[in-house]
């Protein structure tokens, strides 16, 4: 395939996480970037604004495959590095991931933890795990002090808080140059890349909104709780052992947190229903009754971009348009994995990280 030239001209569609973690990758090398989103700069159309923003791959490994938890591992060294060229502060931390149950659901803890154990047997340089009396859950976490008899910490697990990321990266473009066109919804067709009055290359970020260029392409409902609690005070992600699915509850600075779980085969973006609500709500007040007094700042929804195998890939079905989708509920565990297999793309033409991490590579141009 064709590489990018020095100062070359590249459009972005799509300014969502993946398309500004390249816009300004792209113009911190001397290329001249422009990016087109349907909305706005503080990225509302985006999953991404919506999702908790953990980076906890073994955490995820219950409904991830092997290369998405080493996509994952990957992430935890990448973000901060990531974290560190911008020019405002991004909340960060990285103190493992706690997970809890009640005494009712201890079978289904021990299934989970037998799926841990699995993907240890799978992918190496993950961490122990270490298991948790009611002594030691309080420890962890004084916060859970006598309100669980087990758990499970699994160390060196993160999390970022994606609203600092995006207004970040926001700030980075303008100081870079990049132009930004918001509320400005283009198609790949709207282009001729490589031709005169066309960029030398197009990358097409779009997530759901790239469904007309790439059919296979389809959107997986979240619904999202966030709440201000100023009574509860936690120590890292902890996510709830529950019947149905694991209920994770996400604390950012300033006794915020972010509360979900549910995964819906729908890409209907209207709100919260009520028995998600209830739900998300009971499973959190059953974590820490200091929630009840907590205020919800939002009830929100999104689709995430899915491909019909659960897993991320990029394609190009003609020359310079390269096409990125398909990052699922992972998104923060694998955006800096396709932003680096992406540019050894542009630069070199192929990508050994891609092979490393089973990004499918589609199109002639890989064949």
């Amino acid at each position: 395939m064709h590489t990018l030239a020095a100062s070359s001209s590249i459009t972005i569609l799509g300014a969502g996480l993946l398309g500004r973690l390249l816009a300004t990758s792209l113009a911190r090398q001397g290329h001249r970037v422009e990016i087109f989103d349907a909305a706005g700069p503080a990225g509302e159309g985006s999953a991404a604004t919506v999702a908790a923003a953990m980076v906890a791959p073994l955490a995820e490994s219950v409904v991830a495959e092997a290369n998405i938890v080493r996509m994952g591992q990957h992430a935890l060294t990448r973000w901060p590095e990531l974290i560190a060229a911008l020019p405002a502060p991004v909340y960060w931390q990285q103190n493992g991931t706690l997970v809890v149950w009640h005494r009712q659901d201890a079978p289904e803890a021990a299934r989970l933890r037998s799926l841990f154990e699995r993907t240890r047997g799978q992918v190496s340089g993950l961490p122990d795990m270490q298991a948790l009396d009611a002594e030691g859950v309080a420890q962890a976490d004084p916060a859970l002090a006598g309100r669980f008899a087990q758990g499970l910490l699994l160390p060196g697990e993160g999390q970022i808080d994606n609203r600092q990321l995006f207004a970040a990266l926001t700030l980075q473009m303008q100081q870079l140059g990049v132009q930004a066109h918001w509320h400005s919804p283009r198609e790949v067709g709207d282009f001729t890349p490589g031709q005169a009055g066309g960029p030398d290359w197009l990358l097409d970020c779009r997530g759901i909104g790239a469904a007309r260029q790439w059919p296979q392409v389809r959107g997986v409902r979240g619904e999202v709780i966030r709440i201000h609690a100023p009574e509860v005070t936690l120590a890292r992600p902890t996510r709830l052992v529950h019947p149905r699915y694991a209920i994770y509850v996400a604390p950012k600075e300033n006794h915020v947190f972010v509360i979900g779980a549910t995964e819906i085969e729908s890409d209907d973006r209207s709100g919260v229903s009520v028995r998600s609500a209830l739900e998300l709500l009971s499973a959190v007040y059953a974590i820490h009754s200091g929630f009840a007094e907590g205020r919800i700042l939002e009830l929100n929804t999104h689709c995430r971009p899915t491909l019909p195998d659960n897993q991320p890939a990029i394609r190009q079905i003609q020359p310079r348009v390269l096409e990125l989708n398909g990052m699922y509920r992972h998104g923060f565990m694998q955006a800096p994995a396709l932003h680096d297999a992406a540019l050894q793309l542009l630069t070199q033409g192929s990508s050994a990280l891609a092979q490393q991490w089973g990004i499918a590579l589609q199109g002639p141009a890989f064949e």
